[in-house]
């Protein structure tokens, strides 16, 4: 944890610096006022010097007026330091989430990157804030408290040395019992985050089939889940509170009985005996204080140890250096015996088992078969979505594993079959493709993807603000402004997956026309449940049971091959119905 500290920092170390500075300089104010009370008691009343007594008064006044000075300022440095550590940390996990494979975001699960990501970014930043103060100021209070105690009277300190050590072995082991509690709170929270995300992604899911009693159930328990592990944490943090006042009621009782003795018999000054008392009450409170910082410590420990597997996470899609020459973008495509599996370390079954095909520069190439048999997994492979398991894909004549990421891709243009669209205008989101692309440009991909005229019709046309998620379009109208987005790239490689379920077929037909009218060179993948949308392909591939079951021609696989005469039939009959 110190690590992470340490590293994240970068800024504002001074910051860090100076709030314990003057964190010390109020503790010296702080225990410099009770001897000056002492004084005035002992020595300045019963002198009757008013003069004195006003000196020392002005003189506790000025020690509380810094002493509150420096509180403030140590505050202020330890809040700047606090927000930009966290600043800092959250930058550096959302940089490294972006290097992440899907493989590796699966493995996590976004509800946890985001749980890890805010929650536990502000547990560590409030144990910062508190440490560069509380950490600082309880043990140096205690420590000088402890050693101004023994200098007044060390026959009463015993008292203490009794005492504290009493209070430390309570604090550590509720230190060990609440570590291990705070790891199952924050992957409660992980749990309740997940329910949450679940839920408002599939709101029109949940709604459509009525199912919001069921929703609330599944939260309900995630809540409760997340409320007893924060009720079990609390109640051994409460537990604290009663052992240390009665330690502190104990020592004050102790240090009253004997002290109060002393001073009977003329071995202590009353004056002393206050000070005495005001130390003890200081010693005893730092002690309290640093139980309350160990326990928020305790929590940031269990923070830190989940953000650490994220940063220490090797990417499961290793980035390459960049060669000295890649070779020219011509989008040919080679799948050499290629398997894949989902599961890590090898378990688990094959989504694909030993698939070898090629697809030359230029041409048009779609993908059949049925729900599951490894389509979206296939195309996922060529950009590096995820790293094949066996066998290998080669881009115009180079395995990709040895392309740099950036390189790569941007030889591919991608439609996914999630269409996703971002907060901003519907030009932004097009700029996705070719962020420098000019109006000439951004036009004509829309056009390409018969998305021109719609787009014209909305109120501020190109400058129209859509919603997170692209919601106040129809789906249709999403998916077009997706496959503009990829065309504006002009990649080498274009896929598309299942990108036109939404459209209608005379807009699938000019949208396909415009590829062999505007985009000629690019070889263009296409995954399709319709046949309508496959048949004009130069080479139809089917795929089956993780294999490939089938190639060619519509005109060939129509007289040959049985499963495709199967879809075939039955898109006839449902036409025909």
């Amino acid at each position: 944890m110190l690590s992470l500290f340490l590293t994240h920092l970068e800024g504002y170390k001074r910051e860090a610096v100076k709030s314990p500075i003057l964190i010390i300089l109020e503790v010296i104010c702080e225990l410099l006022l009770p001897l000056v009370m002492a004084e005035i008691v002992d020595t300045a009343i019963p002198s009757g010097d008013t003069g004195y007594i006003f000196t020392l008064g002005a003189v506790m006044l000025l020690l509380a007026v810094l002493s509150m000075a420096c509180g403030v300022l140590a505050a202020k440095y330890a809040s700047f330091a606090s927000q930009g550590f966290g600043g800092n940390l959250r930058q550096c996990l959302f940089d490294k989430v972006q290097e992440f494979s899907f493989a590796d975001i699966d493995r996590f699960s976004s509800a946890s990157l985001i749980t890890r990501m805010t929650n536990d970014v502000n547990a560590m930043t409030m144990m910062l804030a508190m440490g560069l103060r509380m950490l600082v100021r309880a043990p140096v209070m205690l420590l000088a408290a402890l050693g101004v105690s023994l200098y007044l009277n060390a026959r009463l300190a015993v008292v203490l040395l009794i005492i504290i050590p009493l209070m430390a072995a309570a604090i550590a082991l509720l230190m060990k019992i609440c570590t291990k509690l705070f790891e199952v709170m924050q992957k409660k929270i992980d749990g309740l985050n997940n329910v949450l995300q679940e839920n408002l992604v599939a709101i029109r899911v949940v709604k459509a089939f009525v199912r919001e009693d069921h929703e609330r159930g599944k939260f309900n328990r995630s809540s409760d889940e997340l409320m007893t592990a924060g009720l079990t944490v609390g109640m051994r943090i409460i537990a604290i509170m009663p052992i240390m006042m009665l330690c502190m009621s104990g020592a004050t009782l102790a240090v009253l009985y004997f002290g109060g003795q002393m001073v009977m018999g003329g071995d202590f000054l009353l004056g002393d005996l206050n000070a005495f008392l005001s130390y003890i009450s200081q010693v005893l409170m730092s002690v309290m204080m640093v139980a309350m910082s160990l326990l928020q410590l305790s929590r940031a420990q269990a923070c830190a140890r989940r953000i650490n597997e994220v940063l220490e996470a090797a990417p499961s899609v290793q980035d390459q250096p960049e060669p000295t020459a890649l070779p020219t973008p011509r989008g040919r495509v080679e799948f050499q015996d290629v398997s894949f599996k989902y599961a890590a370390g090898g378990a688990g079954d094959d989504v694909l088992s030993h698939i070898s095909f090629t697809v030359e520069s230029g041409q048009f190439v779609a993908i059949v078969g049925g729900t599951g048999t490894g389509k979206s997994s296939l195309v996922n492979l060529i950009p590096r979505f995820y790293d094949v398991t066996g066998g290998s894909v080669l881009v115009d004549g180079m395995d990709v594993r040895k392309y740099p990421l950036e390189s790569l891709r941007e030889r591919i243009g991608m439609v996914l079959q999630t269409n996703i669209l971002f907060t901003g205008t519907i030009r932004e989101n097009l700029l996705w493709g070719k962020p420098d692309a000019t109006e000439e440009e951004i036009t004509q991909a829309a056009r390409d993807a018969q998305a021109y005229d719609f787009i014209m019709g909305l109120p501020q046309g190109f400058d129209t603000e859509l919603t997170q998620g692209g919601t106040n379009v129809s789906g249709g109208q999403k998916q077009r402004l997706c496959i503009a987005r990829a065309m504006l790239r002009k990649p080498a490689i274009l896929i598309l997956d299942d990108s036109t379920s939404a459209v209608d077929s005379a807009t699938e037909a000019a949208i396909r026309e415009s590829f062999h009218k505007n985009l000629k060179d690019t070889t263009v993948i296409i995954i399709a449940q319709r046949i309508s949308s496959v048949q004009y392909a130069d080479e139809i591939l089917i795929l089956d049971d993780d294999h490939i079951a089938g190639r060619g021609t519509h005109e060939q696989l129509l007289a040959e091959n049985k499963i495709y005469q199967e879809i075939y039939q039955s898109q006839q009959e449902g036409v025909g119905g």
